[in-house]
């Protein structure tokens, strides 16, 4: 069966790229090296902030450091917003994509450049917005490359997670190599690179996408254009006086994010549920997307600790050393990419062949909760408190738990949200499974704080707990939230 381009159907068969559309790869290229420079950057970023001024560091206190690492984080999710609005209302989501390509580059180059704070606020502002257009608007675009009963679905998200991690397991190697031997400017510099490499392919292949991709969902009437320019104008003004009146500062940043971000998903789902453009079928799969994004929200918010509690760990209390050579600390961020490049491709070739009999979204995403608290609970063994006394191989098999829980629920949640989203809010029901991500990993960021290296058990155990319990209640409601799915799984 022939199609016309951007008329994604379940008879297009195009199987060039290891089963899936061509143009999958394309988006798997720029993807993974955003990935490689985001992660990268990210796998020194804490250090640098509370690492001595002697050492290279800002000298930043430990708490304060973990709080603006989970609230750059979570704003670089929350930003999807951003980036969903411009993409349904102005642009199209490959051009968007495109764009804040771009200034990801920006920022890392300001991060590699400019000395001290500066360097570091310009360069994380602009990372987290750049980096929020992207992810948003990258997943629409690999929904556009599938129709809506195409069983590929699923596996084309799992081989786009496989980029995804592809560029996370090699950023913090490169960008920590460079952080030991001749500073952390030179790893900076290096997630600028590797945003230009991916800026350079994606360039090449970015025509050969569906011109559903650059469909604008929704456009914005000429006559608002002005409107929305105050309204952006405005906010930006409000957020330079709060900031210049001491209402946001540092050590709030984690806390001032997760109002934030908590307060625009209610919108969110008050603004698309009680839209009059979508049908009651479509209304009712939006609210079987509430659980799904509470449960999202818990699991991210013990996973994204790989970069605050983890990142603590891994300098006070790992055994780094093999054969007397010290491991970088950024290296432990590139232990669960690996698992990731190994098991995507089995967890693809499960869904593929289970299809249909395939366990249902709100399953996965319980096991998912289920197995992360667990992965906390594998700590308690080692919670002696003693500095650098935890074995190498503990870690690893740790974040193969890790990695088990993020593939049961990451590929198939960006997937389900795509199945769910009404078609007048595409790309903006993406961006709400993004505000789960940045709710979660703010509150990473805020829990960091509670973390202490000499009286580990209440902590790893109460998180732990607390993720089981969830996911369980999330399986024993998963029958009545697939009905009000109406015949999406």
């Amino acid at each position: 069966m022939s199609t016309t381009r951007g008329e994604r159907t379940a008879g297009d068969r195009d199987t060039r790229f290891f089963g899936q559309p061509w143009e999958l790869a394309h988006i798997f290229g720029v993807e993974m090296w955003e990935r490689f420079s985001f992660y990268g950057m990210q796998g020194i970023l804490l250090i640098y902030m509370y690492f001595s001024i002697a050492d290279g560091g800002l000298g930043i206190d430990k708490d304060v450091a973990t709080g603006i690492v989970g609230a750059y984080g979570g704003t670089v999710y929350l930003s999807t917003i951003l980036g969903a609005w411009v993409a349904d209302r102005l642009m199209g989501s490959e051009r968007v994509l495109f764009y804040s390509a771009w200034v990801i580059m920006a920022g890392h180059v300001a991060l590699a450049l400019l000395p001290n704070a500066w360097g570091l606020g310009v360069g994380l502002v602009l990372v987290a917005i750049g980096s929020g257009g992207l992810k948003a608007n990258a997943t629409a675009v690999v929904g556009t490359l599938y129709g809506p009963k195409d069983v590929r679905r699923d596996a084309g998200f799992s081989l786009f997670y496989l980029g995804i991690n592809l560029g996370a397991f090699l950023g913090p190697l490169i960008t920590g190599f460079l952080q030991s031997n001749v500073g952390f400017h030179w790893g900076f510099g290096a997630a600028a690179v590797g945003m230009a490499l991916g800026l350079i392919q994606y360039s090449f292949g970015r025509k050969q996408l569906p011109e559903a991709s650059r469909a604008v969902a929704n456009p914005l009437p000429r006559d608002r254009f002005g409107l929305a320019l105050g309204i952006a104008a405005a906010g930006i003004a409000l957020i330079v006086v709060l900031v210049l009146t001491g209402v946001i500062r540092a050590d709030n940043l984690a806390a001032v994010v997760i109002l934030v971000t908590a307060v625009a998903a209610v919108a969110y789902f008050v603004v698309i549920i009680g839209s009059r453009a979508i049908s009651g079928d479509a209304r009712s799969r939006v609210i079987a997307f509430i659980p799904l994004f509470v449960v999202n929200v818990g699991f991210w918010s013990l996973y994204q600790q790989q970069f605050t509690v983890l990142t603590i760990y891994s300098d006070e209390r790992l055994d780094r050393t093999i054969l007397g050579w010290t491991m970088p600390i950024s290296w432990i961020n590139s232990i669960a990419p690996i698992f990731v490049i190994i098991l995507s491709g089995t967890f693809a070739a499960i869904w593929t062949k289970f299809g249909d009999r395939a366990p249902s979204a709100p399953v996965k995403f319980a096991l998912g909760a289920m197995i992360m608290g667990a992965a906390f609970l594998l700590f308690l063994p080692w919670a002696n408190g003693d500095a650098n006394s935890t074995p190498l191989p503990a870690i690893i098999v740790i974040l193969l738990v890790f990695t088990v829980a993020e593939l049961f629920i990451s590929p198939p949640g960006l997937s389900v949200t795509t199945k769910l989203a009404p078609e007048r809010f595409h790309t903006q029901m993406v961006a709400l499974y993004f505000l789960s991500v940045a709710l979660g990993t703010a509150i990473a960021g805020w829990l960091a704080q509670f973390y202490d290296p000499d009286d580990e058990v209440p902590y790893f155990t109460i998180i732990g707990g607390i993720a089981i319990a969830i996911g369980i209640a999330l399986l024993l409601a998963a029958r009545p939230v697939l009905a009000l799915m109406k015949g999406v799984r």
